[in-house]
């Protein structure tokens, strides 16, 4: 893997030759291939490295102290999670992501499950990223309090997060960007822009790679897929940092549902598309799930304390108040942008993410933090259990009972007489376990696997009641025989037979085009990250 990555990163240099663009390619094809390898969880976090202090630093809390709402340094953040876990360490575990941050910082995260460090059948996997702005701290707060409140309820026997601790694998980041956030405490909190960026002045919400450009493509030319879009990946807009890598590969290696990255600046919920299909800077960019998002961004700012009020202030030099338009916005129609996070998720992976803005203020100081807990805390956990709306399942051979992974779950919505597809598949994982997020209504669907016959069920969603798993809606696949027409009797109209699925398996195509390629690349980049 090292020997990959020091390749990678003299290709993807800015005194790269062409191969840039390949080696791009072979990122994409790499990263995609983690998805394959089974869910073996990050490696657990190692103890965390001296920081610099905040400008509220001190020595951090003692283990066991009552969490304290104020500014924690990048030291006094693993300190919290570590206490969290000590205090309940059969439903946690902190790790740290694959890649540390370019000053060294580990990127650490905590989980919270019946079962932690692996993924179960029929729970589905939810994140929050915090701070991928470094100067925009409040999700960071946000997820250091929300860890400590979980552990306390659970604790205190608090039966509704018991049922969503049971029922979900949940992963809290608090700070995607430890170096940003350092280089903003450094310059007193007050700055606009300094420590937005990276240490090497990167935006890390412009790094990831451009799939809006390929789905639009495919869309245009009505071919090609609409999910799962890594393996067509032929160039990147500038190197890809170590903290977007360290991303990426969490998102191949879980089988993440649905999550949001939490960010600061303006009060709004905001979901796909970010990127606008003509390239105009504002235009409404709707993706194939749109109903979907406009129910998930509800669903935050309806909890939030103020997001949705018509009559509050807004925020910015404009005053825009979004809460006139119930606290949600369309990311492109608020401004386009290209190699977004959110985007990303729902186009690379089986996630469904939208964008937080949870504050007007980016770097708010220590006195409201707890007030802003409080307008944002029944918000952070409705939001969670959305990741149990709509339907899961399993697909398995009828004859064998193996799962079938990578199977294409299709959807129609034949809601009210109506019947259009939703053309953004999602595919089950290596279980076989899939989950399919949707709004109430009826719909039409249909499993689809190479060397099956597709197998098509009706269901009707009604999401209720509140806070409860999602209804299983299972499918046993039936082998195609080797003739299909064998069997038949003459007056059968061949072009009235069931249309056979395309779709392959997707490691094993990632592979051969690796090894076709590069294949010194293969033998590190197969075996996981």
């Amino acid at each position: 893997m090292q020997l990959f990555e020091r390749r990678l990163d003299s290709a993807l240099s800015p005194r790269a030759r062409p191969l840039a663009c390949q080696m791009a390619l072979a990122l994409a094809l790499a990263l995609a291939l983690a998805a394959g390898t089974g869910s073996a969880a990050p490696a657990a976090a190692p103890a965390p490295a001296p920081a610099r202090k905040g400008p509220e630093g001190g020595g951090g809390a003692a283990p066991g102290d009552a969490f304290e709402w104020r500014h924690h340094d990048n030291r006094e953040l693993a300190e919290v999670l570590r206490d969290v876990h000590r205090r309940c360490p059969n439903v946690t575990r902190v790790y740290a992501l694959s890649e540390a941050s370019v000053l060294g910082e580990p990127l650490y995260v905590i989980e919270f499950a019946a079962r932690p460090g692996a993924h179960q059948l029929y729970v589905p996997e939810f994140k929050y990223v915090g701070n991928m702005h470094g100067n925009e701290v409040l999700g960071r707060e946000l997820l250091l309090g929300l860890a400590n409140y979980l552990c306390d309820r659970l604790r205190e026997g608090d039966r509704d997060i018991e049922r969503l601790v049971h029922l979900t694998r949940i992963h809290l980041l608090p700070s995607m960007n430890p170096d940003g956030w350092q280089a903003a405490t450094d310059a007193g909190g007050r700055d606009y822009l300094t420590g937005r960026y990276n240490n090497r002045s990167v935006d890390l919400n412009r790094n990831f790679p451009d799939l809006d450009r390929i789905v639009f493509s495919n869309e245009e030319a009505q071919l090609g897929p609409n999910d799962h879009l890594l393996d067509q990946v032929d160039r990147l807009n500038e190197p890809i940092q170590p903290e977007t890598r360290a991303v990426i590969r969490l998102i191949m290696q879980v089988p993440f549902v649905l999550s949001a990255n939490l960010h600061g600046g303006d009060l709004v919920a905001n979901y796909p598309y970010d990127y606008s299909r003509s390239g105009a800077p504002q235009e409404y960019s709707r993706s194939p799930d749109d109903l979907t998002f406009r129910h998930l961004a509800h669903a935050y700012a309806d909890k939030h304390a103020t997001m949705a009020k018509a009559n509050r202030r807004g925020c910015g030099r404009d005053g825009y108040n979004f809460g006139k338009q119930g606290g949600i916005t369309n990311g492109a129609a608020w401004y386009s942008v290209q190699g977004g996070m959110q985007d990303f998720n729902y186009l690379s992976s089986n996630d469904f993410e939208i964008t937080l803005e949870l504050s007007c203020d980016k770097y708010p100081p220590a006195s409201q933090l707890k007030q802003e807990w409080e307008n944002n805390k029944d918000a952070l956990l409705h939001f969670m259990w959305q990741v149990h709306i709509g339907i899961k399942g399993r697909v398995t051979d009828a004859e064998t009972g193996q799962p079938l992974p990578n199977t294409a779950i299709h959807v129609r919505n034949v809601t009210a007489g109506r019947d259009s597809a939703i053309n953004h598949d999602v595919r089950s994982v290596h279980g076989g376990d899939y989950w399919r997020l949707l709004t109430p209504g009826e719909y039409v669907v249909t499993a689809l696997h190479e060397g099956y016959e597709p197998e098509s069920r009706r269901v009707i969603i009604t999401n209720e009641p509140e806070h409860a798993e999602a209804p299983r809606l299972d499918f046993r696949l039936r082998p195609l025989r080797s003739d299909p027409f064998k069997g038949l009797d003459g007056d059968t109209d061949i072009n009235e037979l069931p249309e056979v699925p395309t779709n392959r398996e997707y490691a094993e195509v990632m592979q051969g085009r690796l090894k076709r390629r590069w294949p010194f690349l293969l033998p590190r980049a197969i075996g996981g990250f």
